[in-house]
């Protein structure tokens, strides 16, 4: 997992509400075996309307998204956190979130960022024409118009966020610790080491 520390450039004003996972990635779209590829299917239904945000050249490549409140509701598919990091987005910003899209998001890579509906309003306008920095150092969202909003994140998901620390990462920071505890079990309940007898 990359290491998420600012992320800068045109944010995509989406700005709808109750936005599911299903919106995100349809259905048919679940059948993949690679997390590749799935950003041809992001937000399917919404790119079928002309003159759409996602399809707009002004925003090809923007790594912020800001969307509406409850932004990933529905069923619980990784893969819509998949299907956005695909499209390149590193952070999405929006009122609030479904519980289990934001863990996906942050097992991924993905920084999630809640400010208030006012605020939101704020960078939806800003980001039409202009574009947004995210410090999640200093957990502040800033313009070149000296707007400067603070947010809050859990300091564990920080951390991992900004060591670039996914599941098996962390894991493998406790290296040494598990290899000590391996050698010290296997020293004090040799018996467990010992491969099981078959019957005859």
């Amino acid at each position: 997992m990359e290491p998420v520390s600012t992320v800068e450039g045109r944010a995509i004003p989406f700005g709808a509400k109750n936005v599911d996972t299903d919106v995100i990635i349809p259905a048919h779209w679940l059948k993949t075996v690679t997390r590749e590829g799935l950003g041809r299917g992001a937000f399917e239904t919404v790119r079928a309307q002309p003159g759409n945000v996602f399809d707009d050249p002004e925003f090809a490549g923007a790594p912020i998204l800001i969307a509406g409140d409850n932004f990933g509701c529905g069923s619980s598919r990784e893969h819509a956190a998949w299907a956005i990091l695909d499209l390149g987005i590193r952070a999405v910003i929006a009122p609030s979130f479904s519980d289990i899209f934001s863990g996906n998001a942050f097992k991924n890579g993905i920084l999630t960022v809640a400010l208030p509906q006012d605020q939101v309003d704020r960078l939806l306008e800003v980001a039409r024409e202009h574009p947004v920095s995210i410090d999640l150092e200093n957990q502040t969202v800033t313009t070149r118009f000296q707007d400067r909003f603070t947010f809050e994140i859990d300091p564990f998901r920080k951390h991992c966020l900004l060591e670039g620390l996914d599941e098996v990462g962390l894991t493998l920071t406790r290296d040494t610790a598990i290899a000590d505890y391996e050698k010290r079990q296997a020293q004090e309940l040799p018996w467990l080491a010992k491969p099981m007898e078959r019957a005859a």
